[in-house]
């Protein structure tokens, strides 16, 4: 058991500091401080951990502690994105600038090339010690051994003066300017660098130090033995008299030797470079064609730094050819592909695990452009033409123009070593099968294969038809294992013994056996569902998922809505409910925990580790079972109470456990334990300031719809109310907004933190400032996605009423998206509202049927047929029921003061919708306003604009339920003159 209880006492002594008697309301000042917790990290061994704790706006800190030792934690200002080495002996992390002098560079209007960099810091855990770089732009370490770290170093970006000094003398700065420099024989030219980074090799045990000047690529081996980079060719872009050469050369950590690899003044470009796991194999993509150039060829070459296999006897059927020191897989020379196919730049290569294989892509030699030099730009022609035959509409070309530029399909070359086949390429994706999945972890002969070409001009409206393909590695062959399903969760089994997938037709998980070449219905008779029963869109409901396979792919493991089955594919073997009913009898959701995240595949001699959900009241948990091997699984409740548990982790050498606790009360932490649970400990204590401040409580509410169903939903209150119905101080009311999407109930214990809108309402930020929020659930029928919400809604709050604290004459309605679409549709059939706000709501479903969604390209039918707008049927087969869903059509019974947000940059639902129903208001004299954001999205991305419209939409509710004055913005507007000249005016 980890021992560390009084290991924080100090440090939450000192948080009671920040409890007063007088508790005040959140303002919009306390957003930027408002701390999270993330990014935990524990070292192999167990006995360190790293930690982020970051606020919304400035710089947040990256904590780090000696969890044996006891010791106390040691803090690191704007550390991110932190990596232990692989024997826990250091931690390496980047320090982002400082927010005041990027606003500085801001404010000189630097270029993004100009902008300061990061830089990087690397500790010793034993001593204490740290080494510092400056202008980092990436790094990287070996992933399973090694102690040399590779680092990307901008050598023109500008020193931060926060940097320029060592913070203690335990800190170094290493020297910005190379210690030692890797060159070979050089060239003269004219006065210009060449392009490219500066390599820093760091030996972080002995502080060995090689800097390698104009690096374009960099990748290390997992084993951290190997380091490949590339120096591009610059040959004129020399100073006289200057040492370079260009190609790939490989540093050797064992032996901190360097070695050229490839070099040739035909070369002028060097890319996709990759080594295997063992850093013995290496690969390339060279191209004699300049980065400028129209259309690039690029060749694939490969080098085995160990030994030269003996060849087996026999005759290659396409063999490599040899060159030097290396080999040419794939040029235009060597070219078993089809004609005019060469390597794809824009995917790099990767070794499988076992190095038995290279899969990289390919694609045809593009055609070279004709321009058009004798016509001027402004009397070109520039037009689309949309055609019926088209499988993609414009908009949907458009938005994937870059992909299809850059689309390359996946090919392996053969590595096996003593191989007759060895360097023989297979051409696994093409054109008809565009995608191939393939995982570097396990190396079966047979991928899986998808298409959905055959059905893309009918997914417009009916989305999901496929088709599943086998894939053989060694001859390319591919066959057809599944025809027009409807499928998701479509993969092989880890061993490649089976593909497997979902089929939502028949709500069936299929298998595929390679060996039988047969399928195999693996759910067929069991008396459990194992699509999602809630489902209420009028397409097909998925599945609940898989924990995945056991090792040798002898049992799958299936979810149904409560428990955990294990199927034997080949039947031999009677399905089993792993779990014995457990889930179902309590009403409990489990669901495996998955602890490694290198795991291939599941080993049931381990114990099974789950978290769950309860369904009655909504709290979560931990669960810990005895191993599936052994017989009898005994569930045991490890961790249980009126909190949201999540993102459960342990060290991979040790017992050393964390996990996430909060819920709306209390702000989410990082725990640590170990696999007993013992003593669980609180590692973090963010936002102690909210102590200080009014906050309030939530509580599940249950009520019956209009329509007879049984419904949940969420009630935040503010800090007076006590729980229950009558908890209120005695006449006094509150007012209440009615937020919702759909479902929300399972959300109860989640910890929402104060923040600026991106579009909804912030529910701390209201019941701080005196609101109850009330979040119901809806429940679906196909047809009537309006009347539904009205008829879940409204009956809702009409039960809160009956508690007496709620103000029947303050009540307003807030939605987003969806949720306003149904805020817009509701105040046309009720007046119980005293105001409402919606956001990028639908208000002509005739109008928007047919329109884009411009952030995808993609037609909306199919949301309207299939999906979330749930009209289940054409425009034409069922007219009324757009007519009678679009608030537009009503908008003569508003009677509510409305106001919109619709951006007009909005992907998603087009911002006409918005113009549509505002100038409808508008002309009927009804109280609306809408407030644009410029260039914004669905969402608003930028904080200060989100910050602006918390403020308007506060004042707006503050307005109509508190009787706060009117905003100037609401008053009289805001001309396009003010906001010309900056005036924001609220």
């Amino acid at each position: 058991m980890i021992r560390i209880a009084t290991f924080f006492v100090c440090f939450f002594l000192t948080n009671s500091l920040f409890a007063q008697t007088t508790k005040r309301p959140l303002t919009a000042a306390d957003y930027d401080r408002w701390e999270s917790v993330r990014s935990e990290n524990l070292s192999r061994d167990g006995r360190w951990i790293a930690y982020q704790i970051d606020p919304q706006d400035g710089n947040g800190r990256l904590e780090v502690a000696d969890v044996s030792r006891k010791s106390a934690i040691r803090q690191f200002p704007r550390g991110y994105m932190a990596q232990f080495t692989p024997d826990s002996r250091y931690l390496v992390m980047r320090l982002k600038v400082p927010v005041a002098d990027t606003r500085k560079a801001k404010l000189k209007k630097k270029k993004a090339d100009e902008m300061p960099k990061d830089s990087l810091l690397v500790l010793t855990l034993a001593t204490g010690e740290t080494r510092k770089l400056p202008n980092v732009k990436s790094f990287m370490l070996g992933k399973d051994a090694g102690s040399w770290l590779a680092v990307l170093q901008d050598a023109n970006a500008p020193k931060l003066v926060s940097e320029a000094k060592p913070t203690s003398k335990k800190d170094t700065l290493l020297p910005t300017q190379p210690v030692s420099t890797t060159t070979v024989a050089g060239r003269k030219g004219p006065a210009k660098k060449p392009k490219g980074d500066d390599l820093v090799l760091l030996n972080m045990a002995d502080g060995t130090r090689r800097t390698v000047t104009f690096v374009s690529n960099v990748t290390m081996s997992d084993n951290g033995q190997t380091v490949f980079y590339s120096r591009e060719s610059a040959r004129d872009s020399l100073k006289a008299g200057e040492a370079f050469m260009p190609g790939v050369f490989v540093f050797s950590t064992a032996t901190s030797q360097t070695m050229l690899v490839d070099s040739s003044s035909k070369i002028k470009l060097y890319k996709g470079l990759a080594v295997d796991k063992q850093g013995k194999q290496l690969a390339w993509m060279t191209s004699a064609d300049s980065a400028g150039a129209d259309v690039r060829i690029f060749s694939l070459r490969y080098k085995n730094l160990a030994p030269a296999p003996v060849a087996a006897k026999g005759k290659r059927s396409k063999p490599a050819v040899a060159e030097g020191p290396y080999r040419i897989l794939l040029d235009t020379l060597n070219n078993p592909l089809p004609n005019r196919w060469t390597a794809n730049e824009f995917r790099e290569p990767k070794f499988s695990d076992d190095g038995t294989r290279l899969y990289f892509s390919t694609s045809p030699i593009g055609i070279k452009p004709i321009k058009d030099t004798l016509t001027p730009d402004d009397e070109k022609v520039k037009m689309d033409v949309w055609s019926w035959t088209d499988n993609r509409l414009q908009p949907m070309q458009q938005k994937r123009l870059k992909e299809e530029k850059e689309r390359g399909f996946l090919t392996v070359a053969d590595l096996a070593p003593n191989s007759t086949t060895f360097g023989r390429l297979a051409l696994l994706a093409n054109r008809e099968i565009p995608t191939v999945n393939f995982d570097p972890k396990v190396n079966t002969r047979y991928l899986l294969g998808v298409s959905d070409l055959p059905y893309q001009v009918q997914s417009s409206w009916d989305p999901g038809h496929t088709d599943l393909y086998l894939i053989d590695t060694k001859t390319g062959e591919k066959k057809r294992i599944a025809n027009d399903i409807m499928a998701s969760e479509t993969r092989l089994s880890p061993g490649g013994t089976y593909a497997y997938w979902f089929d939502e037709r028949d709500s069936l998980w299929r298998a595929w056996s390679i060996a039988d070449n047969k399928r195999l219905d693996l759910t067929r008779g069991l008396p459990s569902k194992f699509f999602d029963e809630e489902h209420d869109t009028p397409n097909l409901p998925g599945s609940y998922g898989l924990a995945g396979w056991t090792t040798g792919d002898k049992y799958i493991w299936l979810y149904d809505r409560y428990d955990i089955w294990q199927i034997d594919p080949t039947g031999r073997e009677k399905p089993r409910n792993l779990t014995n009913g457990w889930g179902r009898t309590n009403k409990v959701r489990l669901r495996r925990a998955d602890l490694d995240p290198d795991e291939k595949a599941i080993d049931p001699k381990d114990d099974l580790w789950l978290t769950g959900i309860w369904e009655s009241d909504k709290h979560t948990g931990i669960l810990k079972a005895t191993p599936p091997a052994k017989g009898a699984v005994d569930i045991g409740i490890v961790a249980n109470s009126a909190h949201r548990y999540a993102g459960l982790a342990k060290a991979k050498n040790a017992k050393t456990m964390t996990f996430y606790r909060g819920n709306f009360k209390e702000s989410t932490n990082l725990f640590l334990t170990d696999t007993t649970f013992a003593t669980p400990v609180q590692l973090t204590k963010t936002n102690p300031q909210q102590d200080s401040i009014s906050w309030g409580s939530v509580e599940l509410v249950k009520w019956v719809g209009t329509n007879g169903t049984p419904l949940e939903g969420l009630l935040f209150k503010p800090e007076e109310i006590q729980e229950g119905p009558t908890g209120a101080p005695k006449n006094k009311k509150y007012p209440m907004l009615t937020y919702f999407y759909e479902r929300n109930a399972e959300t109860l214990n989640d910890y929402r933190a104060p923040s600026p809108s991106r579009s909804t309402i912030n529910i701390p930020y209201c019941v701080s400032n005196g609101y109850a929020v009330f979040v119901p659930d809806i429940v679906y029928t196909t047809g009537q996605p309006g009347p539904n919400a009205y008829d879940c809604i409204v009956p809702g709050v009409l039960k809160l009423l009956e508690r007496g604290y709620i103000d029947r004459a303050r009540l307003g309605i807030q939605g987003q998206s969806w949720g306003g679409y149904q805020t817009a549709y509701i105040i046309t059939r009720t007046n119980l509202f005293r105001a409402a706000e919606a956001g990028a709501a639908v208000a002509n479903m005739t109008s928007a049927y047919g329109g884009i969604r411009w952030e995808t390209g993609v037609v909306r039918q199919f949301q309207y047929e299939k999906t979330q707008s749930r009209i289940g049927g054409t425009l034409w087969d069922k007219p009324m029921n757009y007519i009678e869903n679009s608030p537009l059509f009503f908008a003569n019974r508003v009677e509510t003061p409305l106001m919109l947000m619709h951006n007009d940059a909005d992907g998603a639902v087009p911002w006409q919708q918005g113009i549509e129903f505002f100038t409808g208001l508008r002309r009927l004299n009804k109280p609306v306003w809408m407030v644009v954001y410029n260039g914004e999205g669905h969402n608003l991305t930028a904080r200060h604009n989100a910050k602006d419209l918390s403020i308007r939409m506060y004042q707006f509710f503050d307005h109509y339920l508190k009787d706060a004055p009117m905003p100037a913005w609401m008053k009289d507007g805001r001309t396009a003159v003010e906001k010309d000249r900056g005036d924001m005016k609220y």
